[in-house]
């Protein structure tokens, strides 16, 4: 059953996760049973600008009886810093705004990742057909963990993390740039789609720095709904500054464990969300979209 309503008070709740749909390493069918075996009530499906895995979501639920939140972790580019925002409950129409900006993005993405590989390979063994042997199948989204993947897989790094430090930095020397939206043409791409947009990690250690006060004020003015707060990569200096924005801008909080599966450390259910948050972002949810009970 699909339904927006009042959430129980003690339900766990995680709002960013991945599959191999992205650069997750399991699938829709097994994220959602290690949901279940980690205690979450309900768990949104976040894949990087696509909503392939969606389809599978009522299977999942229906096996497991953890509770579904369809999204999406659209990517957007503000000069060399990736901005990514949360967009749940949208419409998945292909023919939507949003839906062409990821699709631009998902082509570009892929181009820029060939274009990486080239330059990484002149002092790293590693080629096009490494990375592709990374991904589940030709509907992934390539990027740049499955560059990382690959690099883990000869043994030139230990893992992900360590890539995304060094070689995959946006200050490397291998970094290639691609195209995304602006963080308020998304914001406003969601909004027309009928979700609600919440700016994922914007503290994030692997960026060289934090998202600045006023990106984050363009953002609001443009309706962002909320900001990621609780996040593995936000220590607690990172959260209380956050807090105080949300605050004073009268922003939703939210948390998530944004899990990769083995891609990463992140453990599902290590950073919650109330539940009277999602009851409030499934009514301001204007979409067709519901959670799936």
């Amino acid at each position: 059953m699909s339904e927006r309503s009042i959430f129980h008070s003690t339900e766990r709740i995680d709002l960013h996760s991945h599959t191999s749909w992205s650069d997750g390493t399991c699938d829709v069918a097994g994220l959602f049973e290690q949901a279940r075996d980690a205690g979450l009530g309900v768990l949104a499906l976040t894949d990087h600008d696509t909503v392939g895995g969606w389809a599978e979501l009522p299977a999942a639920v229906a096996a497991t009886g953890v509770s579904a939140v369809p999204g999406i972790e659209v990517s957007s580019e503000h000069g060399r810093l990736s901005v990514h925002v949360l967009a749940l409950l949208v419409d998945p129409d292909p023919h939507s705004d949003l839906a062409r900006e990821m699709a631009r993005a998902r082509d570009s993405r892929v181009d820029r990742a060939r274009d990486m590989v080239e330059l990484i390979a002149k002092d790293y063994p590693i080629s096009w057909e490494d990375v592709r042997a990374q991904a589940a199948g030709d509907a992934t989204v390539i990027g740049r963990p499955h560059i990382a993947d690959a690099l883990v897989a000869h043994g030139a790094i230990p893992d992900r993390s360590e890539a995304f430090r060094e070689i995959l930095s946006p200050s490397g020397p291998y970094y290639v740039p691609y195209y995304a939206p602006s963080p308020v043409d998304a914001v406003q791409a969601i909004h027309a789609a009928g979700g609600v947009a919440l700016i994922a990690h914007p503290g994030s250690v692997t960026r060289d720095a934090s998202l600045p006060l006023d990106l984050l004020e363009t953002m609001v003015e443009a309706g962002l709904d909320g900001i990621e707060v609780d996040h593995r990569e936000h220590d607690e200096a990172e959260r209380a500054r956050l807090r105080d924005f949300a605050a004073r801008h009268d922003l939703l909080i939210t948390g998530g464990s944004d899990y990769h599966g083995a891609g990463k450390p992140n453990r599902l259910g290590e950073n919650l969300t109330q539940p009277d948050v999602l009851a409030a972002i499934t009514h301001r949810a204007t979409s067709s979209t519901e959670v799936i009970r």
